[in-house]
């Protein structure tokens, strides 16, 4: 059900709550150290950085005049996550309230993975070897 969003003297402006999962998508795999979208513990397969499906991972809440909004990401290793958590909550709120005018009331994150490079999962296979 698209929300209503702007009434006008001509008619109503209405937003699909699709269209805010890709607007909050699109500003999730901006912030450096996202390697990915996950579509959660029940979702399946996560998908890493790919932009087939940029609402995957998303949940929003799309009221009259405001949104909440549900982020599942896959963190690249070595980054801090309260950092990238951070800067996602700012990127998603700024992105979804200046394109569409509507006020984000909440961003929350939910870190579901965490991605190694191929040299570190090899490294970690390495260690795991020598521990017997």
């Amino acid at each position: 059900m698209a929300a209503d969003y702007e009434k006008t003297d001509i008619g109503t402006i209405q937003i699909a709550p699709e269209v805010i999962e890709v607007i909050a998508g699109l500003a999730t795999i901006e912030v450096g150290g996202v390697a990915g979208m996950s579509g959660g513990l029940a979702g399946g397969i996560a998908e890493l950085l790919g932009r087939k499906n940029l609402s995957k991972g998303v949940k929003v809440e799309v009221g009259h005049r405001e949104a909440a909004v549900d982020v599942s990401i896959i963190v690249e290793y070595g980054n801090p996550i309260p950092e990238i958590a951070s800067e996602i909550q700012r990127n998603v709120k700024k992105s979804i309230e200046m394109m569409t005018g509507l006020i984000v009331v909440e961003v929350n994150v939910h870190i579901h993975d965490v991605y190694f490079k191929a040299g570190e999962r090899i490294e970690e296979e390495d260690a795991a070897l020598r521990v017997k």
